[in-house]
């Protein structure tokens, strides 16, 4: 069975532990690391199979592991997926977002070829990328409206600098509308599902982006338009928010668990 290391201990994290440790996904964790020894110490007391908690994070791929799995933040991919595709690591990554900076996608693809490793981007809170992927040379426009409580947005970046107070909203408001860039730099906890968009088809600078913060959603909500010479597609997914983190849905968190197990499986793989 394949050897897994878990970057981040946090609602994600915990998920995916607890599934390799039930047996859902045919792996065994052995080693993981979170900026927090106490979200560390946490998770581990949940296992009944105890992986080791590495002081380092450089030092999960510096053990005998087959794929490292982030669930940490943008900050931790810039910071370790380098040396991870270097010590001839597999790697599975949860915040996109980092990706969309140029620099960090080109070092880290020119590093897929050159060690011969792989990195697997889960579809998250979205659906239909896989669509998206088979049309991506035919198509001319994608949108992506993305509706959230505003608990679920409360602290992102943009807020820093905006006159918004989002937590006294009454109604529907438009909080954000650009390019899924400048979406994943002012939302990096929020967006995931606008890098993934923006990969998977017409780039980071031409898909574009809405976020509305509504007082009375229940749901993260992600409407998905893409029109190209192919036809048109339009999907909506309304996701109920992960309980222990309202900025995750809890898609985002079934989608990693699944592409892990077939990463770990040999069996018969649906879908592109």
């Amino acid at each position: 069975m394949k050897k897994i290391a878990l970057l981040g201990c946090g609602a994600i994290g915990t998920q995916i532990a607890l599934s390799i440790d039930s047996g859902k996904i045919p792996a065994v964790l052995t080693h993981v690391f979170d900026q927090s020894e106490d979200r560390s110490n946490k998770l581990v007391s949940k296992l009944s199979k105890k992986p080791e908690i590495v002081k380092n994070s450089h030092l999960l791929s510096s053990n005998n592991v087959d794929l490292i799995v982030e669930a940490a933040s943008q900050d931790a991919v810039k910071d370790v997926a380098l040396s991870v595709l270097q010590n001839r690591k597999d790697m599975m990554i949860m915040s996109v977002g980092a990706l969309l900076d140029e620099s960090i996608f080109e070092i880290l693809y020119d590093a897929c070829k050159e060690f011969k490793r792989t990195i697997y981007l889960p579809s998250g809170a979205i659906a239909g990328l896989d669509g998206i992927k088979a049309v991506k040379d035919e198509l001319d426009a994608v949108t992506l409206i993305t509706t959230k409580h505003p608990r679920s947005l409360k602290g992102a970046k943009f807020f820093e600098t905006s006159d918004l107070d989002v937590e006294s909203l009454s109604e529907p408001t438009v909080v954000f509308q650009g390019s899924a860039k400048d979406a994943v730099s002012l939302f990096p906890a929020n967006i995931n599902v606008a890098a993934l968009l923006s990969l998977a088809g017409l780039g980071s600078e031409k898909t574009s982006v809405k976020i509305i913060a509504d007082p009375n959603s229940i749901t993260n909500t992600h409407q998905v338009e893409a029109i190209g010479k192919f036809g048109k597609m339009s999907f909506i997914v309304e996701n109920i928010p992960d309980e222990n983190n309202p900025k995750t849905s809890r898609l985002a968190t079934l989608s990693a668990i699944e592409r892990l197990r077939e990463i770990c499986s040999q069996d018969i793989h649906i879908g592109t």
